[in-house]
């Protein structure tokens, strides 16, 4: 069985830092942009929405659908909640996390199948990599609502 761990401990897995901590915001950016992979990326952004997103989504999702279609959902899910939060503060239904989010799974689940990492490669080149898929996935979301 799988221990649970607090959202403080949670936090200081992924930042190195407590939560709350002076250097958590730059932890999290530092860590996530050079990460080795895009998939370490999001395993380093946002530690706190993460912490909930698996807590609730991933591991319910992971009792009947495989870990792959979890990661899809997870995305998902937290595209829609983005979207609602616009939504609720424009008061018009917004419609651009969810497909971004999705796609941005997609890429997740693809590079982790055909083992696609750059841990190899300066801090710098890996930035620039990570940011290639953020950038390329909002692109082909953004031009395809327009």
């Amino acid at each position: 069985m799988r221990k649970s761990i607090s959202l403080a401990e949670y936090v200081k897995k992924r930042n190195g830092v407590p939560l709350g901590a002076k250097r958590s915001f730059r932890n999290m950016l530092y860590r996530s942009l050079g990460a080795k992979s895009f998939a370490k990326f999001w395993y380093y952004w946002n530690p706190i929405w993460s912490f909930y997103l698996t807590k609730y989504v991933m591991r319910a999702s992971l009792v009947f659908l495989p870990k792959w279609i979890s990661v899809l959902v997870t995305f998902i899910v937290s595209g829609l909640m983005h979207d609602l939060a616009i939504s609720i503060f424009y008061q018009e239904i917004y419609v651009l996390f969810t497909p971004w989010f999705g796609l941005m799974g997609l890429v997740v689940v693809l590079t982790k199948k055909f083992k696609i990492s750059y841990a190899d490669h300066p801090w710098l080149v890996r930035t620039l990599a990570n940011s290639f898929f953020l950038g390329s996935s909002f692109s082909i979301v953004y031009l395809a609502l327009m």
